[in-house]
């Protein structure tokens, strides 16, 4: 099941819009700042699926009821594009475990084609626990998907929401074929092109360069 945020009139369609735009990306500070809100209105979105009981709070002058939640998530990134994002959800999640998977591509330079390695992981059990698993961009899917199955090493989780501020129709199509009923897809703006060499288009460029620079 996929949930478009954008396009409803909001301050997350300002947000998307701004990480799109070329003048503005420019600044690295405000592109990675506006990651981070976007993974912040993401986080509220999401909590409102999630396990709640019913608390008690003591303030000065007594006791008050509230919600609070069951069981907190866990917020998994893929390195490095992921990284604002991630701190985006994990302001509001700020209780959460973290994991962190590296995923790269290896590119075959005579064809122009590539193929997806997760090579490195970092995560607590994931066993009958709610995962937050974000990436910027879902161009393809093979990375989100690769990602997914990198996190069953360490147990299978009740539930994944996968979240991506820019998607391609051909990448949600394919997390949809891919991914069991147990996940969510949370998406910001959904593009309906995508360039032979994987990136979106409109879309908005490489995440990891615009936040962190070029890397060689």
């Amino acid at each position: 099941m996929a949930k478009i945020l954008g396009g409803h009139g909001s301050l997350f369609d300002q947000f998307i819009g701004e990480i799109r735009n070329a003048d503005v990306q420019t600044d690295r500070l405000r592109f990675r700042r506006n990651l981070e809100r976007i993974g912040e209105l993401f986080a509220y979105e999401i909590s409102k699926e999630l396990e709640w009981k019913n608390g008690i709070v003591t303030t000065p002058l007594g006791e008050a009821e509230l919600p609070v939640i069951a069981d907190q998530p866990i917020v998994a990134t893929i390195l490095r594009a992921g990284l604002p994002l991630h701190q985006g959800i994990l302001n509001y999640f700020d209780q959460a475990d973290n994991c962190f998977i590296s995923a790269y591509r290896m590119n075959h330079k005579k064809d122009g084609t590539f193929d997806i390695k997760v090579e490195y992981l970092s995560s607590p059990s994931v066993e009958d626990r709610t995962v937050i698993l974000c990436d910027p961009m879902l161009a393809t899917g093979g990375s989100m998907v690769l990602a997914y199955k990198a996190l069953l090493r360490r147990g299978k989780p009740k539930h994944v929401h996968i979240v991506a501020a820019i998607a391609s129709r051909e990448g949600l199509e394919y997390c949809e074929r891919h991914l069991p009923k147990n996940c969510t897809v949370w998406i910001g703006g959904l593009d309906e092109e995508m360039t032979a060499q994987a990136y979106i288009v409109p879309g908005l460029g490489d995440a990891g360069d615009l936040a962190y620079g070029a890397k060689e």
